[in-house]
């Protein structure tokens, strides 16, 4: 492993005091992957002890540690954010608040050197699985009865109740049962190819929950996008060329026969074709989803355009939005005044200009390249990755809160796992 385990331990009863030592970090790193579906104020007050105990860990070897890209892009990019608000000419308060997104990136260098040197990384997974499978069970009883969903409860404004929405939202839920389906797919095929067979089975009935859960109940259009995307990922990574046509095969007639009996599938698709068609209506102002995000997409390339080079600094964003906005009366949908353009790449140009998006991209393909090889780490590290760089094209997900917070576990303790092995061989 490293040189934190090869350390000469005391012996007795010290024994145990020194092994909590290293476990107490990663079960509170795992409480806040339990937490995550479920609760933001969780997940908040769960970092803070987090916090705590990884400073009384093993620091000697952490400033060599941050040195290595995968470490200096995270905090770069929340140093850019940092720096940015002395040119942004937006009020204080947006500039403090637009620094938050990014700073949960600095958590990514901290969860490597704790998962590079002690092996708990499975808590991690395990407790994240666990709350998935409850929420998904969860949100099958939401859509039999809307009035049992959480919100109800917890919500802290306005509120709509959705049928299988059982807390915060269905793009978020949408998310996770997405990266828990396909993450389940590699042990899968390896314990079935260790003859594991019912471990294998109770893994394929979770999987089918997910996905069913999103078929038949709710699904955001941006993991119906990434969904094949992460499938053909695997495929090519880890299937034979034969494999791979057999089950690309298998899962087109499984998304032929999926589309034939489930009414909410369609639906969902087809609300596409309609926000494009609207969209693309000159005397039609009403406001659709894909109408809104190209009319974001649109000034926010004419932002750019006006201070391409680093941009028009930190928490910019609402105000320029608001000095072309239109008449809302008149023009609905040029009437809009938002700080998020709903695409990830355009909220780091608008903000920080090219330098901003380099960063970025660079930070990206080095967390990539980190998850290069074999093993559930690195299947899963690189399957947080390009979920997050495809949702990224229609969201800030790495700024938002919950796929923000996958990312941050997902990339911080699968990458740790993965240059643990690597040291090892």
């Amino acid at each position: 492993m490293t040189e934190v385990l090869n350390e000469q331990r005391p012996a007795s009863w010290l024994s145990a005091i020194w092994a909590a030592r290293y476990r107490t970090p990663a079960r509170f790193v795992a409480l806040v992957a339990l937490l995550l579906p479920w609760s933001t104020t969780g997940v908040t007050f769960a970092l803070v002890p987090w916090l705590i105990a990884f400073a009384f860990v093993d620091l000697r070897n952490f400033p060599r540690s941050l040195l290595r890209p995968i470490c200096l892009l995270p905090i770069g990019l929340f140093v850019l954010a940092v720096v940015g608000t002395l040119w942004s000419e937006a009020s204080w308060s947006e500039r403090l608040h637009a620094i938050g997104p990014p700073a949960k990136l600095l958590v990514i260098p901290l969860l490597i050197y704790q998962f590079e040197r002690w092996p708990y990384g499975k808590w991690v997974f395990a407790a994240f699985l666990v709350s998935c499978t409850l929420l998904m069970l969860y949100s099958f009883a939401v859509a039999i009865d809307p009035r049992l969903s959480l919100k109800l409860y917890l919500s802290r404004g306005p509120y709509q109740v959705e049928s299988g929405i059982a807390v915060r939202n269905y793009i978020d839920q949408s998310q996770e049962f997405a990266l828990c389906a396909i993450a389940l797919v590699y042990p899968i095929v390896t314990l079935f190819r260790e003859g594991r067979v019912r471990i294998a089975a109770l893994f394929v009935v979770l999987a089918i929950g997910f996905l069913a859960n999103m078929m038949f109940v709710v699904v955001s259009r941006t993991a119906l996008v990434t969904l094949p995307v992460l499938l053909v990922v695997f495929a090519l990574l880890h299937l034979r060329w034969r494999t791979a046509l057999l089950a690309a095969g298998a899962t087109a007639l499984v998304a032929v026969s999926l589309w034939t009996v489930s009414p909410h599938l369609r639906a969902t698709v087809a609300k596409f074709q309609g926000d494009y068609e609207r969209s693309m209506e000159n005397n039609n102002n009403s406001i659709s989803g894909m109408g809104s995000r190209l009319e974001y997409w649109r000034k926010s390339l004419r932002f750019i355009a006006d201070a391409p080079l680093i941009g028009h600094g930190t928490g910019s964003i609402r105000g320029l939005f608001a000095s072309v906005a239109s008449d809302a009366e008149i023009d609905p949908l040029r009437g809009e005044i938002v700080s998020n353009p709903h695409n990830q790449t355009l909220s780091v140009a608008v903000q920080w200009g090219v330098l901003g998006v380099l960063m970025l991209y660079a930070l990206w393909f080095a967390h990539l390249l980190m998850f290069r090889g074999e093993g559930l780490a690195c299947w899963i590290g690189m399957l947080v990755v390009v979920q997050n760089m495809l949702s990224s094209l229609f969201n800030t997900h790495l700024f938002d809160f919950t796929a923000g917070w996958l990312y941050v576990l997902g990339v911080g303790v699968a990458g740790g796992m993965a240059l643990a092995k690597k040291s090892q061989s």
